[in-house]
């Protein structure tokens, strides 16, 4: 049984369902606080600015962590981000199942990166950052499979900015990934749970 110290308290910033799942799964007693700031602007001026996407990502997640941390001073935030590039293109989550669509016809039969950023607040000031990649390849997927991908995951999909679900049916996509399960679903638990031993949050 993982021993969690009980202070500082510790939060999620994200509304993510499958970063919450990631903590719970790893024994973590967190609160999930949804961070309002403007994703699609940030990562359209990082972009913009020639960022690498590495960078992006982490500027990302550290708008989402203080964000929350200036409500929180008193806990230790966590922030993330996942950010996909393909052939140079940074990709947004699809907007509807024609959009999604598109995105898996542009993924088809090539390889892509997921880029994820993550950040630590706590006291008024970032502590931690962390940048991990995992590498995925996508088998050339027919016009058939696709749309019964859309069918069986439905609006789901519209969550993650690849359009599919790893965890899911979305496994069928790949032909090769190369990188840590965690960090595909968009939270690299490995380097968190690192830190937070480091914090003592968590018994070494």
């Amino acid at each position: 049984m993982v021993i969690q110290a009980a202070d500082p308290p510790l939060i999620l910033a994200s509304a993510s369902p499958s970063r919450r799942a990631l903590m719970q799964a790893a024994g973590l007693r967190f609160e999930a606080i949804a961070a309002a700031v403007d994703e699609a602007a940030l990562k359209e001026a990082a972009q913009a600015e020639g960022a690498r996407p590495a960078d992006a990502a982490v500027l990302l997640a550290d708008a989402k962590a203080r964000a929350v941390a200036r409500r929180r001073p008193d806990a230790l935030v966590i922030g993330s981000d996942q950010l996909m590039v393909c052939d140079g293109r940074w990709f947004d989550k699809p907007a509807d199942l024609v959009q999604a669509g598109a995105h898996l016809r542009a993924l088809s039969g090539r390889t892509h990166q997921l880029v994820n950023g993550t950040v630590a607040w706590r006291g008024g000031q970032r502590i931690w950052q962390n940048a991990a990649v995992a590498t995925l390849t996508v088998r050339v997927l027919s016009d058939a499979f696709i749309a019964a991908y859309l069918a069986a995951e439905g609006e789901a999909l519209l969550a993650t900015v690849g359009a599919y679900r790893m965890e899911g049916l979305g496994v069928q996509l790949f032909s090769a990934v190369d990188g840590e399960h965690s960090t595909i679903l968009g939270l690299p638990m490995l380097p968190l749970l690192g830190f937070l031993r480091q914090q003592r949050l968590l018994t070494a």
